[in-house]
C-alpha cells in the first residue's frame, strides 16, 4: 500500500494500527499522504516522537482510557530467574484450569527452554512456536494452545499482537531487560483479556547486569499496571528514550537529565526567541513571600505521585478557569480542599497574576507589599484603586539592586494595604484581584474587608 508504484483513485482517510511498528520511511510516506488526506495512527503505546509532538499542539490526540466492564488490572512482577518461582507461578494458574504464555526470544534454544518447564511441570502440557517454523505447523501449535488442547505455549514475540485468549492469564516473559516498553506493555496485554486476576513476570538474567536503561523500563511496567497505563508508559519511554528529532529521521532522541518538562520549556522559549526576538521573555517563576504557607497534606492525596501531579498541575495553570478546573477536579477526587491546600490555590493565584503583570516578587517588607517588576506603570495602573496607596520607585532609585536573567533592571512597586487587609487570609484574596485577577464568587471572599 506504501510502495511508489501504488496509486489511489479517490483515497479520504487513511487508519495506521499499531503505529509504533512503522519505521521512517514508512512515516515519511505517510506524511506525503497527509497533504490530501486525513490520516489517524492508532497506539496503545505511541513512540516518543508521535508522542511528543502531540503534547506540543503539533498533532492532535485523543486518549481513551476506560477499560471494558469486569477487566481487573495486571499484576507485574520484575524477579531474578528462578525455577521455583517459575513452577509455582504455572503450577497456580494450572490449578485454577488455565493457561500460561512463556516468551523466550530466542529461536535457536526454544525447544531447550520448552523442555526445561516439561521438566519443571511435568503435569502440563508444553508446546512452543516460533516466526521461523514453517506456516502451517506454525498454525497448528497455535490451533492447539487457543482450543486448550495445550497448557504453556512457549514463543517469540509473535504472540505481541492479534491473541485474544480468555484462559490464558499467566505470563512469563525471559531476559525482559532485552524488551522495550511498548513492548513490554504489548506482551502483558495478551494476558487479562477476561474477568480473572492476570499475572506477569518479568524475569532478569542470571548470566549479566542489568544495565541502567533497561532498570528504568522495568521499574516503569512494574510500577504502571493500572487499566489504561498505556499513556503513562508511553510518556516514561518519551523521558527515558527522548524527544528525537522533530524534522529529521531519528524516531527517539536523548533528553538526558533535564526531563520531558523541562526540555518543552527550553523549547517553547527557543521558539519563542526566534519568532518574537523584540519582546520581552516569558517569566518562568515568580518568588511569593508573604509569611504564608500552602501544602496539599498527605491525608488529603495519601499517594505521592498523585501528589506530586497536583503539584504540577497548580504550577502550569494561569488563568481563572483552569484554577476552578483543578480545583474542581481534586473535589471530585479526593473531597472538600483542606485549609491549607485553600492556602496553595490562593498563595498560586497570586503568582499567576503577578506573572501576567511581568512581577518577578512579591514579597511583605512590614506593613507593606513590594512587588519587583520591569513593568512598574502597567503594575501601578492594574491596582491604583484612587486610594492613593500605591507608589513606584524606579530601578535606579530601587533598594534590592534585582535585575532579570537577560540583565535589565527591576522597578519596585509599594502597595500600603489597610491593616485588616494584612490578615494572611484576606491578603491572599485581596491581592489578585488588585492585580486584575478575576475570579468567580468564592464565599470566603464575602467576608473581606471593604
Amino acid at each position: 500500500m506504501l510502495s511508489k508504484d501504488v496509486k489511489f483513485a479517490d483515497l479520504g482517510l487513511v487508519v495506521v494500527d499499531e503505529e509504533q511498528r512503522f519505521g521512517v520511511e514508512h512515516k515519511e510516506r505517510l506524511l506525503q499522504l497527509r497533504v490530501t488526506v486525513d490520516v489517524l495512527t492508532l497506539s496503545a503505546t505511541p513512540i516518543p516522537r508521535t508522542l511528543h509532538m502531540a503534547m506540543l499542539g503539533l498533532r492532535d490526540i485523543s486518549s481513551l482510557t476506560t477499560p471494558p466492564a469486569d477487566r481487573r488490572a495486571i499484576v507485574t512482577e520484575v524477579l531474578p530467574y528462578n525455577e521455583q518461582r517459575i513452577k509455582r507461578a504455572i503450577e497456580r494458574e494450572l490449578s485454577r484450569e488455565g493457561q500460561v504464555f512463556y516468551v523466550h526470544n530466542r529461536v535457536h534454544n526454544i525447544q531447550t527452554v520448552a523442555d526445561d518447564i516439561a521438566r519443571m511441570v511435568p503435569d502440563a502440557k508444553v508446546i512452543f512456536g516460533h516466526g521461523q517454523m514453517e506456516p502451517k505447523e506454525l498454525e497448528r501449535v497455535m490451533l492447539q494452545f487457543m482450543r486448550r488442547q495445550a497448557d504453556v505455549l512457549v514463543s517469540t514475540t509473535i504472540i505481541e499482537s492479534g491473541i485474544d485468549i480468555p484462559t490464558a492469564n499467566t505470563m512469563i516473559i525471559a531476559d525482559a531487560d532485552r524488551f522495550g516498553l511498548a513492548e513490554l506493555h504489548q506482551l502483558r496485554g495478551r494476558v487479562g483479556r477476561f474477568k480473572h486476576r492476570a499475572y506477569c513476570y518479568l524475569l532478569l538474567p542470571q548470566d549479566r547486569p542489568v544495565k541502567e536503561v533497561a532498570q528504568k523500563r522495568l521499574k516503569a511496567i512494574e510500577q504502571f499496571t493500572m487499566l489504561g497505563a498505556g499513556f503513562r508508559i508511553a510518556m516514561r519511554d518519551l523521558e527515558i528514550r527522548g524527544a528525537g528529532n522533530l524534522l529529521g529521521p531519528e524516531q527517539s532522541g536523548h533528553i538526558a537529565a533535564v526531563g520531558y518538562d523541562m526540555f518543552c520549556r527550553l523549547l517553547d522559549r527557543a521558539v519563542h526567541e526566534l519568532n518574537e526576538p523584540d519582546t520581552a521573555e516569558p517569566i518562568e517563576h515568580v518568588s511569593v513571600d508573604l509569611g504564608i504557607t500552602g501544602v496539599f497534606p498527605k491525608v488529603y492525596i495519601p499517594s505521592e505521585a498523585r501528589r506530586l501531579e497536583a503539584y504540577r498541575r497548580l504550577a502550569q495553570a494561569r488563568t481563572p478557569a483552569e484554577f476552578e478546573q483543578a480545583e474542581a477536579d481534586l473535589v471530585s477526587a479526593y473531597g472538600d480542599l483542606p485549609p491549607a491546600a485553600h492556602t496553595l490555590f490562593d498563595l498560586s493565584r497570586v503568582a499567576a497574576a503577578a506573572r501576567a503583570l511581568a512581577v518577578r516578587t512579591v514579597a511583605k517588607r512590614g506593613d507593606r507589599i513590594v512587588l519587583l517588576t520591569e513593568r512598574p506603570a502597567d503594575v501601578a495602573a492594574a491596582m491604583d484603586t484612587g486610594a492613593n496607596d500605591i507608589r513606584v520607585v524606579g530601578a535606579d532609585l530601587a533598594a534590592t539592586n534585582a535585575r532579570t536573567p537577560s540583565g535589565a533592571a527591576l522597578s519596585e512597586v509599594y502597595w500600603s494595604p489597610p491593616k485588616p487587609y494584612l490578615e494572611p487570609g484576606t491578603l491572599l484574596r485581596v491581592l489578585p484581584r488588585r492585580l486584575g485577577f478575576e475570579t468567580s464568587a468564592d464565599p470566603r471572599l464575602e467576608s473581606t474587608p471593604g
